[in-house]
């Protein structure tokens, strides 16, 4: 009997049916194509045992001048600098309040405490710290309450309540991803005090949305609320909290999307101590120095600052969404424009927010909701220039585009594009799929990132059931083709820096990827299920049967840990293009037959019979890699009966 190599096309196709993409390959799951053979991807573990508070959005990884690593980690609750595998809290500080101004009442049996604060300016979720505090005369010592917390609820903008804890504990230990948990102080009797005359509560700035809310758009969110420094009435965030950073030189500048920008020393700010100071109050700050901004970067190229859809000089405090205001050159502090530096502003001509903007080699693309403007540095007098590149061009949100050198690449509202000196479409296999399992009410969950050892753009997105990202599809822009799968992660690091690529997930860790061969995520790791399968193939047009009896894998087990490492490989035969794989027979031949198969096993016995046939490749053992390459079947036509 002949034998027929089974040759695929390298990347997935669901834009056709699986009987119109015949030689290619049709479904996947960590998988990625590599000299346009199917592999397992790596696998992932815990960049540190410690763990962080909320959803992280934004990763970024800089050097201080002695040669300290730190990261950047922008979650919805917190802003932390991780070095040496510990997370510092430096989420800036929104106000302090007078000695006397907060009180707190308790009730017999409950941890539930009640503060009073009558210009408190807080949220739902936000961070609190005491100190001051005297006894409530019970359990509820000094020591209970001079410490953080969170805010449980907001009763009225005079009160709110928070929840008792043993004194001395982090409140890391008793809050998981923003929801308080049991080991909390319980109030007795005694409990009748108010704390004192000298409380002082000393609040973070309000916190922000893991999950957008439908309606908000980009533009609302408590900072938007009223004027600068004035109290906001909502008792909830209701914007998704996403974080821009960049490093200036050795320092770290910072911004929460709408809200405000910050900057953290690395010389001058301790570690667990200090925090990130507001741009307008560092020392030299001018009187216009913006105060609000969507989006911070620093061009590398001429060493500004830009602040994109900021505040105007003249109106600190009320964001003008289409406005970009760079500073002086090598200058975090000037930003008034005058004759003897180089700080001024640009305004967007089209659309009626910036949604991100993103620095290449050569230029700074900046996104509005239905345009793509190129901001290239002039030198003396203007600065810096803006052009328009593409109108009714869409972009799925501030997290959804990556550069590559001079290359663009971002995921639109069903679409998906790049920019090589120009704007276009880019043509995508699976585009279909991934929008009808796509959940438009949070495309602003959509991240992009940058996997370069394998010239790979991945964008995580949440599936139509789901509110959290949860699936990913993947451009290989050196091979153009396109694979998908599933996995939660909401922020990602190149590596460069860092030996690996870094990856946040929803719960509260950073992952080490390409990293191992399993889900490091639990202890001991687990395996990663990984297949793909093919479409369906057949014998002239398919209108013969077909019958198969033997196959002839090639497969590479190369750099598998374990020593009897397999895959199951299996063979699924069909009559009609629209019929479902048989499964069962009442003769002795078998609509499917799948064996396991090792580095050595030579051949596989086998007794298939339909029209078309298709091919699945799948491992699910820990320490697995494989790689396809050209396996073989035994056919040949057979009868109707």
């Amino acid at each position: 009997m002949p034998f027929a190599k089974l040759e695929f096309r390298p990347g997935v196709v669901r834009d056709t049916t699986s009987y119109t993409n015949e030689g290619g390959w049709f479904d996947s799951d960590k998988i990625r194509f590599r000299s346009n053979l199917p592999q397992k991807i790596g696998g992932w573990a815990k960049y540190s045992i410690s763990s962080f508070l909320g959803k992280c959005r934004s990763l970024f990884s800089f050097l201080s001048l002695v040669g300290t690593q730190y990261l950047g980690v922008g979650t919805g609750l917190k802003f932390y600098i991780e070095e040496g595998g510990l997370f510092y809290d430096i989420t800036p500080i929104r106000v302090i309040t007078a000695a006397g101004d907060v009180t707190f009442a308790a009730s017999n049996g409950s941890s539930t405490i009640t503060v009073t604060d009558l210009v408190h300016g807080a949220i739902e979720n936000d961070f609190v710290t005491f100190s001051g505090a005297a006894t409530l005369g019970g359990v509820i010592t000094a020591d209970v309450l001079n410490q953080e917390y969170q805010i449980v609820n907001v009763a009225t903008a005079n009160s709110y309540t928070i929840q008792a804890r043993d004194a001395g504990t982090s409140i890391q230990s008793i809050t998981v991803d923003g929801e308080l948990v049991p080991s909390l102080v319980t109030a007795n009797v005694s409990d009748t005090g108010n704390g004192g005359a000298s409380v002082v509560g000393t609040y973070q700035i309000n916190t922000g949305l893991a999950v957008a809310v439908t309606g908000t758009g980009w533009g609302a969110g408590t900072w938007s609320a009223g004027t600068w420094g004035t109290p906001t009435p909502l008792t909830t965030a209701n914007t998704l909290r996403i974080w821009s950073q960049d490093n200036f030189g050795e320092d770290l500048i910072f911004n929460a999307r709408d809200g405000g920008i910050y900057y953290w020393d690395t010389s001058a700010d301790t570690l667990g101590t200090d925090r990130g100071t507001a741009l307008s109050d560092l020392a030299g700050a001018e009187a216009g120095t913006p105060t609000l901004a969507k989006q911070v970067l620093v061009s590398d190229r001429d060493r500004h600052i830009i602040a994109v859809g900021c505040d105007a000089a003249d109106s600190l405090g009320t964001l003008d969404p289409l406005l970009i205001r760079f500073s002086s050159q090598e200058s975090a502090t000037i930003w008034d424009t005058q004759v003897e530096n180089s700080a001024g502003d640009l305004r967007v001509g089209a659309g009626t927010q910036i949604i991100c903007a993103i620095e290449t080699r050569r230029n700074v693309l900046i996104f509005t909701d239905v345009s793509v403007h190129s901001m290239q540095y002039l030198g003396p007098p203007f600065t810096f220039g803006i052009d328009q590149l593409s109108e009714n061009t869409t972009i799925a949100g501030p997290l959804a585009a990556k550069a590559v050198d001079d290359m663009v690449f971002w995921m639109g509202l069903e679409e998906f594009y790049i920019y090589t000196g120009q704007v276009q479409k880019l043509p995508c296999t699976v585009l279909t799929y991934v929008f009808n399992d796509f959940n438009l009410e949070q495309t602003e969950q959509v991240t992009a990132a940058l996997n370069s050892s394998f010239s790979e753009i991945w964008w995580f997105y949440c599936s139509a059931g789901s509110a959290v990202q949860d699936r990913y599809v993947v451009y290989n822009y050196e091979s153009q083709v396109w694979y998908y799968g599933t996995l939660s992660r909401t922020a990602w690091i190149d590596r460069g820096k860092n030996t690996y690529p870094i990856a946040a997930s929803t719960d509260g860790y950073l992952y080490n990827h390409e990293f191992g061969l399993d889900d490091g995520s639990t202890t001991p790791p687990t395996a990663i299920d990984s297949y793909i399968e093919s479409s369906q193939m057949d014998i002239g047009d398919g209108e013969k049967f077909v019958f198969l009896s033997r196959l002839i894998p090639d497969l590479t087990f190369t750099d598998s840990t374990d020593s009897s490492a397999s895959v199951d490989m299996t063979l699924k035969t069909r009559n009609y293009p629209g019929g479902t794989y048989l499964q069962t027979d009442s003769s002795t031949i078998t609509k499917t037959a799948s064996a396991p198969v090792q580095e050595f096993t030579n051949q596989v016995n086998i007794r298939l019979r339909g029209r078309s046939f298709a091919l699945k490749v799948q491992s699910s053992g820990t320490g697995i890699q494989w790689r396809l390459g050209t396996p073989r079947v035994e056919i040949r036509e057979d009868g109707r009966r």
